[in-house]
Formats: structure tokens, C-alpha cells, sequence
């Protein structure tokens, strides 16, 4: 799991790369993100009909959306 960046800075990352840790940011505790991994690697995979409903939320336009 990743933190969610800004859609500027998602571009110019690799996929799976996490975000530097800032100074506003408090430190995470030990082995946080590998209770998060064993989490998601125990999740059954997604369906073919939940992978299609994420597509579409991405990609969806933010035009009008104020």
C-alpha cells in the first residue's frame, strides 16, 4: 500500500513507490507497513466487476465537481 500523492507528483514516481516521509508527518510505528502488507496479501483478490467500478472512479472527469 502506498500513500496517495498529489496527481502532479504521481506521474513522475514508479507505481508502488512510497512517499518520502516529511517532517509534518509523524514517524510511523515499527513494522507498520508490514502489517499492512500481510493485511492486503491476506484480502481475496479483487473481481473482474470491482476492478472495472475502480477504473471507472479514477478515470473518472473532476470537472464540475466543486
Amino acid at each position: 500500500m502506498t500513500i496517495i500523492a498529489a496527481p502532479t507528483d504521481s506521474a513522475k514516481r514508479p507505481v508502488g513507490q512510497r512517499l518520502p516521509a516529511t517532517s509534518d508527518r509523524p514517524p510511523r510505528p515499527a513494522g507498520y507497513w508490514e502489517r499492512i502488507d500481510r493485511q492486503v496479501a491476506k484480502a481475496p483478490p479483487l473481481t473482474d466487476a470491482q476492478r472495472a467500478r475502480i477504473r471507472v472512479l479514477v478515470h473518472q472527469s473532476t470537472v464540475g465537481a466543486r
